[in-house]
């Protein structure tokens, strides 16, 4: 018995011993815990040299571009972001460029290939329930994995400043919620003199399949000094309309989602007798890292933008170009040119036509 209880405790000094040596091991490599933007717990090295994305892939990018660490970024950008339009990502990162896609088109996570790539942190983003389930799935694979989450416009800002934590960027990630409540403001100073009949009626759409996508439309549309004809229809992330309905709410500006609707807006015949059409008041939206009009860290320029296109004269002291230089300088530390400036704000890139079948 004496022998048994002397083998019990040495294996218990052994287990003791061996916890104290794993408990000093972490804190000699400095591991770190963070609290994602789903409530869980995520242990972390002391510093993050590789990273992956996971789900809305330019989404993503945009905001790990905001601390300048697009450059430590291990996987490419998912298949449906693999044209011409996305080619700032590649500018801003191009290191992401012969990377390998690491989720399937509905976004889920290629686990092997993942491994392969050895980030130190992965992000995704995607509806709460599936966030946590990915981030378990691919924690308990040995790779960490933050959720982020973005519901309400401003939380671009706490997604930032827990971007800024992990990667122990957070000056510049103040700097942005600085940049971001500065912007709103400067906008509102002039909108706010402007009575509310003399704001025009807008329509964010996709007019190919006629929706209005992103209920984030709402926010910018409003704070530039808009009235958003869908703001009462919004029911959903993404709604449809019928040609009757846009007749109905007459826009008297339309912003599109590609350079390409603008051209069909004036060209079919169907939309000739809308407010905007006629007074050649259609729009594409900017793109850079992402879509402007969508969810992106370049959400500030995107508001700027459209107070500037709903009021040219109250805000033609804004110089735009000016604008996107600075902006993406600070925060992706990306020099752009005056050329690439006017190239955003005329809708992105230009996507060429497949070939005729």
């Amino acid at each position: 018995m004496l022998l048994v209880m002397v083998a019990l405790v040495a294996v218990s000094v052994m287990v003791i011993a061996g916890c104290n040596q794993k408990k000093d091991a972490d804190v000699s490599a400095g591991a770190r815990t963070v609290i994602d933007m789903a409530g869980r717990e995520v242990t972390l090295p002391a510093e993050i040299n590789r990273l992956a994305t996971v789900g809305p892939g330019p989404v993503l990018n945009s905001l790990i571009f905001t601390v300048g660490q697009g450059d430590k970024i291990v996987n490419g950008l998912p298949d449906f972001a693999r044209t011409e339009r996305w080619k700032y990502q590649h500018k801003f990162a191009p290191n992401i460029t012969s990377q390998p896609v690491v989720q399937t088109t509905d976004f889920q996570p290629n686990v092997e290939e993942l491994l392969k790539l050895k980030p130190d942190v992965v992000f995704t983003m995607e509806a709460r329930g599936s966030c946590e389930q990915t981030a378990k799935a691919l924690t308990n694979a040995g790779m960490p994995t933050i959720c982020l989450d973005w519901t309400e416009p401003d939380e671009v800002k706490k997604a930032i400043n827990l971007i800024g934590e992990v990667l122990n960027r957070q000056a510049p990630a103040k700097e942005y919620s600085k940049y971001f409540d500065g912007t709103i403001a400067r906008v509102a100073k002039v909108v706010d003199t402007i009575p509310g009949n003399n704001r025009p009626r807008v329509l964010h759409c996709n007019i190919q399949n006629m929706t209005a996508p992103h209920a984030i439309t709402e926010w910018w549309i409003s704070q530039a000094g808009g009235t958003s004809v869908t703001k009462e229809a919004r029911i959903a992330e993404n709604i449809e309309f019928t040609l009757e309905q846009l007749l109905q709410w007459d826009p008297q500006v339309i912003v599109v989602s590609s350079p390409e609707q603008t051209d069909l807006l004036y060209k079919d015949s169907r939309f000739k007798e809308i407010s905007a059409v006629k007074n050649r008041q259609v729009f594409p939206t900017p793109v850079g890292a992402h879509i402007w009009g969508n969810r992106t860290a370049e959400q500030p320029l995107m508001l700027l933008w459209a107070a500037k296109t709903f009021y040219p004269e109250a805000f033609k002291e804004l110089d735009l170009e000016a604008e996107l230089i600075s902006f993406y300088k600070n925060f992706y530390n990306y020099s752009m040119t005056p050329a690439e400036a006017r190239e955003i704000l005329s809708g992105g890139p230009r996507v060429a036509p497949g070939p005729k079948k």
